[in-house]
């Protein structure tokens, strides 16, 4: 056991900008899935409902910020950031 005051920090792993896992102490603010490689917020309606149905866990991934995501190679997410993902599919029309 422990002394009080002497717990690890909890760690977490987070998807990097180059789309490996890192550990880190701060846990990360958007989650995704490497199937869709999509990123949303981790309250997300249609995430949450995966997860409930049993499906989406096993290929979950995090990130710490949006520019991490983008960078590693995700999109957003339709249904909780439409904003980001106008803007992302508009690029995309531009680019392609």
């Amino acid at each position: 056991m422990r002394p009080a005051g002497r717990e690890r920090p909890r760690t977490y792993t987070l998807l990097g900008a180059d789309g490996r896992p890192r550990a880190g102490t701060t846990p990360g603010t958007l989650g995704g899935t490497r199937c869709g490689r999509l990123y949303g917020r981790l309250d997300c309606p249609s995430a949450l409902r995966a997860i409930a149905r049993g499906g989406y866990t096993r290929n979950r991934v995090f990130f710490a910020d949006e520019a991490t995501a983008v960078a590693a190679g995700y999109r957003p997410c339709a249904v909780c950031l439409p904003r980001e993902y106008a803007a992302w599919k508009i690029d995309r029309e531009h680019t392609t």
